[in-house]
């Protein structure tokens, strides 16, 4: 049976002040959770702004005097967090590698378990490495926030369905449809600064106008500008929400191995931007991805799109206001259903007891 407070330290990505997502939902989201079960979680180390590769030398020492059993490292690597491994290792400090969106063997060989988000990004290591590989998903964060009217409206020019995309990055132009059709806007919530920030907004229109090379590439950026059927919003805590709330269908379109993910990055993405919108109630049309795939049931609880004429014919669909609720609905069952953060705190517990369970029988 498990001890309590059996004390668990957590290397950080990113400063708990600033905190980006992939902090929040694997480390911060948990910690509650982890306490209820026994465990006594503590961040070891933050740095001062985040990075993947900090340098860790002499944590080891605190660590082992801290008296910490397990040591999640959070999507960190590099020699210095592999010394720090291997250093923990020789201690009899479990170590855990915690990743989203990438693909590091050394370290999945340096650590006693790796934690990814998704069964795609587990097949891509080695097949020796393969049983110290766990998956525990992305939890839905907010899920008492939900959609409860779906509108009547089918979408004109005059009056527009709203789509919205959310994204960590400040696109300059929209993948894959480029140009909505005349019955809809499409809000678009990124890195981008808030609307009253002229200023910023104009320096960030500036230097991505400056990077684009030709006339063509220019143009268009001007084109994605002005559009009246775009609008671009900062991202933020609770105004990502707010957006949903607002949206009509949730649109996730990636340029698959196009200009704006030309690194094949899209392949290891986690399925947390989908089931964010599909937690909200919101009918998805999405481009298929790995992630993606186990989670649509297509025309049941949202849509895959292969093809600008797929993304057409989908989002056309959804201007029945009921397959838009009915869609919706189905969407927010399966994400609470199979994504909460219960049940990823569920899995990421039994990893950490299978853990301490081994450290005590050795």
């Amino acid at each position: 049976m498990l001890q309590s407070s059996i004390r668990v330290g957590f290397v950080l990505l990113s400063n708990t002040q600033n905190a980006i997502p992939s902090t929040r939902i694997v480390v911060l989201n948990m910690l509650p959770y982890l306490r209820a079960a026994g465990f006594d979680p503590h961040i070891v180390f933050e740095p001062p702004t985040s990075t993947m590769t900090p340098d860790v030398s002499g944590l080891a020492e605190k660590i082992k005097a801290g008296n910490f059993k397990v040591v999640v490292l959070q999507k960190v690597f590099g020699d210095s967090v592999l010394a720090l491994a291997r250093d923990l290792r020789h201690a009899g400090v479990k170590t855990v590698f915690a990743v989203c969106d990438f693909v590091n063997p050394a370290m999945c060989d340096a650590t006693d378990t790796t934690v990814v988000v998704t069964d795609y990004l587990k097949s891509l290591y080695p097949a020796e490495l393969q049983d110290k590989v766990h998956v525990v998903h992305d939890g839905v964060e907010r899920p008492q926030i939900q959609k409860t009217d779906w509108g009547t409206r089918t979408g004109s020019k005059a009056a527009p369905l709203n789509a919205v995309l959310v994204t960590s990055a400040a696109l300059d132009r929209l993948p894959v449809l480029v140009d909505p059709p005349s019955w809809l806007k499409v809000t678009i919530v990124g890195r981008y600064p808030p609307k009253e920030s002229v200023w910023r907004r104009w320096q960030q229109h500036r230097w991505q106008m400056a990077v684009k090379t030709g006339m063509g590439e220019r143009s268009q950026y001007l084109r994605f500008l002005v559009n009246r059927r775009i609008s671009l919003e900062a991202w933020g805590a609770d105004s990502v929400y707010d957006a949903m709330q607002r949206a009509d269908i949730g649109i996730i379109p990636i340029e698959v191995g196009g200009v704006l993910d030309s690194t094949g990055a899209w392949k290891v993405k986690s399925e947390n931007r989908l089931t964010l919108k599909m937690a909200m109630g919101l009918p998805v049309v999405a481009t298929p991805i790995p992630a993606y795939d186990p989670v649509i049931e297509q025309g049941v609880n949202g849509f895959l799109a292969r093809s600008p004429g797929e993304w057409l014919q989908h989002l056309s669909a959804l201007r029945d206001p009921a397959l838009r609720q009915s869609v919706g609905q189905q969407a927010r069952q399966t994400a609470l259903e199979r994504y909460s953060m219960d049940r990823q705190a569920e899995k990421l517990i039994a990893v950490f007891k299978g853990l301490v369970g081994r450290a005590q029988e050795a």
